[in-house]
């Protein structure tokens, strides 16, 4: 398993696919299949079925994970998508930004 750069709470842009261009918080990573679920893109309907908790059923909108491969982190100086990197400051390993060269 690869170690993925991208953080729930981490502001990303979709750089390939479909959705390319749209900007969002990543609410959750799943690492075991290199995807993220980032809010308010890749929006698709889902059918569900009455059950107790929805009585009426319908179809319900939410997010569908995308791969990691497809967001860039934003760079809170710049605002424009960058690389991530790592480095050891003060005993502690930190991600910096490729781009502005700051700690996120």
């Amino acid at each position: 398993m690869t170690k993925l750069k991208i953080k729930s709470g981490d502001t990303v842009v979709v750089i390939a696919g479909d959705h390319k261009g749209s900007e969002g918080k990543v609410l959750r990573v799943l690492p075991e299949k290199n995807k993220a679920i980032v809010e308010g893109v890749n929006i698709v309907s889902k059918h569900e079925k009455p059950s107790t908790q929805n009585p009426q059923g319908g179809i319900s909108k939410r997010e569908a994970p995308i791969h990691i491969s497809n967001l860039s982190l934003i760079d809170s100086k710049s605002g424009k998508p960058t690389r991530v990197g790592y480095r050891m400051e003060n005993d502690k390993k930190i991600r910096f930004s490729k781009k502005s060269n700051q700690a996120i």
